[in-house]
């Protein structure tokens, strides 16, 4: 039998924690632009994302553009990092994360994303997806030796940030030594569920793979999320069968069926700092 769905459209955050059981040449500046981008201009002191409509995050974010060795090239808005146009047949390949947030049970926090999302809306994912950004502070931006190291603080950053915007973690719950770094895969999926075969919006990341465990509070943005569930193994199998119905994001379903299982299985070990490739970057086309 599935869970319950606990719906943010429907629940007070009170009732819901009760009920919780490649691309074009860049620009001539970002070539310009040393890796880290030293010499660039800061574009804000800290994100002003909060109240934002989807298109308006689409014009203002900017998300970090790398190879697919995960190599910094430069930085591009949201909405020309995610149309699939002929000029561009897959985006621009960008930096992104995946959180997969654990209750003290063990269980797995998903989300569907809101209806009105412009990329796969209305599917199934995991806690929280989305994307370091350029000229935050704090600062977003990785280097190397952060991503050799498994520190990655402008990953968990972001994490913070967007844990916050889309389910309403206060941040002081999200301590950033709780996040365990795993590794990264590359990916490409344009959105044909929503656009058709010729769909012009997709998604082209290497998206980090974070892991946490913590008791969080929730209260989510109805303008980011339509339902958030803890799930158990078998229940996230029994979600994910074909028989279900559920769409799911295609950058889920590579990390549930290449390594969820295991990692989960062993998630002591992977909140000691098992599991983790950093290596490598898992190229999954």
């Amino acid at each position: 039998m599935l869970p319950r769905i606990i719906s943010s459209r429907f629940l007070s955050p009170a009732a819901l924690l009760a009920a919780q059981g490649c691309s074009p040449p860049i620009t001539a500046a970002a070539k310009a632009a040393q890796i880290y981008f030293p010499n660039s201009r800061m574009t804000s002191s800290s994100w002003a994302g909060a109240g934002k409509s989807q298109d308006e995050l689409m014009l203002k974010d900017e998300c970090i553009l790398v190879d697919e060795h995960d190599n910094i090239r430069g930085h591009a808005n949201k909405h020309s990092c995610h149309r699939f146009v002929p000029e561009q047949p897959q985006g621009q390949l960008h930096r992104a994360f995946s959180v997969f947030l654990f209750d003290e049970s063990n269980r797995l926090l998903i989300q569907q994303r809101a209806k009105d999302k412009i990329t796969f809306p209305s599917v199934w994912t995991n806690t929280c997806c989305s994307h370091p950004l350029f000229g935050q502070q704090p600062e977003e931006v990785d280097k190397p030796e952060q991503v050799a190291d498994a520190t990655v603080p402008g990953i968990k950053h972001a994490a913070v940030r967007k844990l916050q915007h889309e389910l309403g973690i206060p941040p002081q719950q999200l301590p950033l030594s709780s996040f365990r770094f795993l590794t990264r895969l590359h990916y490409c999926a344009a959105d044909t569920h929503t656009w058709g075969p010729q769909a012009e919006w997709g998604e082209h990341e290497v998206d980090y793979v974070l892991f946490i465990r913590a008791p969080v509070t929730l209260a989510p943005n109805p303008e980011e999320v339509d339902g958030v569930r803890y799930v158990t193994p078998k229940e996230l199998q029994e979600m994910m069968h074909p028989s279900s119905g559920l769409l799911w994001s295609p950058w889920f379903r590579i990390i549930a069926e290449k390594w969820l299982q295991t990692w989960w299985a062993d998630l002591e070990g992977v909140l000691k700092g098992g599991h983790q490739d950093l290596g490598t970057v898992h190229h999954i086309l």
